[in-house]
């Protein structure tokens, strides 16, 4: 007899797959983290014409391997915009950079089942790279972030995905870090600052997202 739950999950990414491809995105459904180091290495990674790459903080994405990979793939130059080694000034400038690679890889806090993303950043530099500059980009995003609307998006993000991102940044200041939900605060560290929502791609497949049948990031 079938799994109900693996049922549920395999009609649940299906339908945002679709979703995803009618406006206009490249979307494609995995079972597993290494599942979509492997999808895109072997499929999306050959199609593309890469020589710079960066990334937009995803905890999702690290855990595909993927970003490893690219740090060690001699004919693209790998574009580090969270190294601790390195000042934050000088990473400031690396995050301007990375508006111009070629590949920019991150994650999302949301994807409806309409198809839409739904991001919210701090400076900037993860919504930027979704919505203009490098040539291609890919989202990897955990089944948990399906959700069915963009009013339960803007939800989950502000109190779910952004109280516990500033949880888990250590040094920041925010009262959602002692409340574990958002009061719209004016903190100097606020992190909620750039919505964007990301109706359709543009051009057509520049944005691929790769759904992962698993339980990923914040």
């Amino acid at each position: 007899m079938h799994n109900p739950l693996d049922h549920f999950w395999q009609l649940r990414l299906e339908t945002c797959r679709q979703a995803l491809e009618a406006n206009r995105f490249e979307a494609f459904v995995v079972e597993s983290p290494d599942a979509a180091r492997r999808l895109f290495y072997d499929t999306i990674r050959p199609q593309l014409e890469v020589r710079s790459a960066a990334w937009g903080d995803s905890m999702t994405l690290l855990a595909t391997g993927i970003l490893d990979d690219l740090r060690r793939d001699a004919g693209v130059s790998f574009i580090d915009t969270f190294d601790p080694s390195v000042p934050r000034e000088t990473l400031m400038e690396r995050r301007r950079e990375a508006l111009l690679a070629d590949l920019f890889l991150t994650g999302t806090n949301a994807v409806t089942e309409a198809g839409q993303l739904v991001n919210l950043d701090m400076i900037g530099n993860r919504t930027g790279g979704i919505t203009f500059g490098p040539r291609h980009v890919v989202i990897v995003v955990g089944r948990n972030k399906i959700v069915p609307d963009l009013v339960r998006a803007m939800e989950r993000v502000k109190n779910y995905a952004a109280p516990l991102n500033a949880i888990r940044h250590e040094g920041w200041q925010t009262p959602c870090r002692e409340t574990g939900r958002c009061i719209d605060c004016n903190s100097r560290h606020r992190i909620c600052n750039t919505w964007t929502i990301t109706e359709k791609s543009y051009p057509a497949g520049r944005i691929k997202v790769i759904l992962v049948n698993a339980d990923l990031g914040l």
